[in-house]
């Protein structure tokens, strides 16, 4: 299957200086592999602005800067193996090579921020992910702003697992504000604990992927995890302790100036949000985007901006994002 592979792909670069370089595709369904009207190029050519990408009969030809040249050859070759080998290609294989991409793969190889209950690697799935990860170790605070499904929460749980399995810290904390995005939180079943629940489910589930149930549960009851509305936090100090504070854009200035200042010694705090899916009153401005202009530069804080492209969803959910995004 490699041999054959070989005799499908040639590359050829004619001149350093022109930044062009010209693939050739032999023996393969180019319909197929291109999709209608190119569609399956779309998507290559929405992640690099600045190359220029066109098919004619058989021949890719890419112009653009020397890196990108090269990372766009690499999801190219890729995408082909997976062609040959299968005999089809969708938008999630798409998908799944750019975020693979040359630049993206530099950060597959460093190690694993942990290992899930199933024993399989957490890594950073892309540049920015690994952007938070790394801030983390040279902050005490990171805000990190961003769509949904590029893995804000999900990337701060495994950072607070790693810390925490590295004796770095003695408890994780997780805080919400229990704002209704259009529900009312009355009418829930249940008593407070019951009703808060339903919000911080996606924190649950991060965990419930990362920490084997038994382990979970001890480090629950015996309060090494703690999960709680962010009205919970008022009056306390934080120490050596790492503390995500999620859905941080529906928090008042007035709250999120309360849960910055409980942060005690030894402890981290990663904030994490969405300025596109504020549910707070009107009147209410959510505090998120002050608190990033106030203490964006001062000096062991940091803000990491994730983007729609860092999806790790549904490849559509990007595209979802983008267009809710186009209005916003």
């Amino acid at each position: 299957m490699i041999e054959k592979q070989r005799k499908q792909i040639h590359i050829e670069t004619p001149t350093k200086n022109l930044n062009e370089s010209i693939i050739y595709l032999e023996n393969i369904s180019l319909v197929d592999f291109l999709g209608a009207n190119h569609v399956n190029f779309e998507e290559i050519a929405l992640a690099f602005p600045g190359a220029k990408i066109v098919s004619r009969g058989n021949e890719i030809r890419i112009k653009g800067k020397p890196d990108d040249i090269i990372k766009i050859q690499e999801i190219i070759n890729s995408l082909l193996k997976h062609f040959s080998k299968f005999g089809h290609l969708q938008p999630e294989q798409i998908h799944k090579f750019l975020n693979s991409s040359v630049e993206d793969q530099n950060s597959e190889k460093k190690d694993a921020i942990l290992h899930s209950s199933k024993g399989s690697a957490i890594k950073p799935k892309n540049k920015n992910q690994q952007k938070l990860a790394d801030s983390v170790l040279t902050n005490d605070i990171v805000f990190v702003v961003g769509p949904a499904g590029t893995g804000k929460t999900y990337m701060a749980v495994a950072l607070a697992l790693q810390a925490l399995k590295n004796k770095e810290i003695k408890k994780i904390i997780v805080t919400r504000p229990a704002v209704e995005a259009g529900e009312n939180l009355g009418f829930l079943p249940g008593d407070l604990n019951e009703k808060i629940y339903p919000y911080l489910r996606p924190v649950f589930d991060a965990f419930e992927e990362m920490v084997a149930p038994e382990k979970l549960k001890f480090y629950q009851e015996n309060n090494i995890i703690e999960i709680a509305p962010l009205a919970y936090m008022r009056g306390r100090t934080l120490n050596q302790a790492f503390i995500i504070l999620d859905e941080a854009q529906n928090a008042t200035n007035m709250q999120l100036k309360m849960f910055l200042t409980r942060l005690g010694i030894g402890s981290k705090a990663v904030i994490t949000g969405d300025l596109t899916q504020i549910d707070l009153p009107r009147k209410d401005a959510s505090g998120l985007s002050d608190a990033v202009q106030r203490l964006g530069k001062i000096s062991g804080i940091d803000v990491v901006v994730m983007k729609a492209t860092d999806g790790c969803r549904h490849p559509l959910v990007s595209k979802i994002v983008k267009a809710y995004g186009d209005d916003e």
